[in-house]
């Protein structure tokens, strides 16, 4: 049986609640938390000691959700009409990602380390997922089940994508493409009526989360031989949205006062 140890991970700015969503290789983690006036703002921490990442075109917040091994960070930013864009944080600048099929707005969630980077973009009031090549060309990745939307949250450096899709019934099942193949595989947590894949490593290890039939949510690692191992953290109801190639995951939990903070576990 595997057991994990639980860290909480909260931004000192924080006041309103802390997200993990990435670890790399490097055990940076990267997030958002909501400050004292329900202000968004991204964050990385590295070894405890947290520094603010905020496009300065995000005059209504930043949210950062994706990270690879070269420290370069993906997310979103919400403008000053409200429109979400997606953005690429390297080097110290700041790049807009917008999907060009895009009516109503973009994120990134995810980047591998060549740079490949995966999201969502809204069109016509349906959610598509994208991939983004590294010579910038812009494909739609979308689960053939996903008549009500596709969601691609993360990517590996072996060209595997995993996220989420809405089915016809209102249902949601994660899954994971394979680039190369050009296929899709419903990833479904056997304990749960609704499954979100979030997170994929090098050894193609997922994470994500599940609602049970009492609708309680609980975070969830798929390891590669397709056994599921619930990981909810013993302070609150569980959201697990990263993992990295040494099966460190990060994620979210609400504790009992309602209060939403980060997560690292290991076993």
């Amino acid at each position: 049986m595997t057991t994990f140890t639980f860290k909480t991970i909260d931004d000192p700015l924080g006041t309103n609640g802390t997200v993990a969503q990435v670890i790399n290789d490097n055990d940076q983690i990267v997030g958002f938390y909501v400050d004292s006036n329900s202000f968004a703002h991204g964050f990385i921490d590295n070894g405890g000691v947290f520094k603010t990442l905020s496009d300065p075109l995000g005059t209504e917040g930043t949210d950062v959700l994706g990270i690879n091994d070269n420290g370069q960070t993906v997310g979103f930013y919400i403008d000053s009409n409200f429109i979400r864009h997606g953005f690429l944080h390297s080097n110290g600048a700041y790049k807009t990602i917008d999907d060009p099929l895009s009516t109503n707005g973009t994120y990134a969630t995810g980047i591998n380390d060549s740079g490949r980077i995966v999201g969502v973009y809204l069109a016509g009031g349906m959610d598509n997922g994208f991939l983004r090549n590294t010579g910038g060309k812009f494909i739609t990745i979308d689960d053939p089940l996903g008549v009500n939307g596709t969601f691609a949250e993360g990517i590996n450096n072996n060209g595997q994508i995993v996220g989420y899709y809405i089915d016809s019934n209102g249902n949601k099942h994660g899954f994971l493409y394979s680039i190369s193949r050009g296929t899709f595989t419903t990833i479904d947590d056997p304990l749960g009526v609704d499954t979100y894949v979030t997170g994929i490593n090098n050894s193609g290890q997922i994470v994500g989360y599940y609602f049970d039939r009492s609708d309680v949510e609980h975070g969830f690692l798929r390891n590669t031989g397709g056994k599921f191992i619930t990981i909810d953290d013993p302070l609150g109801v569980t959201e697990a949205n990263g993992i990295n190639d040494t099966v460190q995951i990060v994620g979210a939990y609400m504790d009992s006062s309602g209060h939403v903070h980060g997560f690292h576990a290991h076993s």
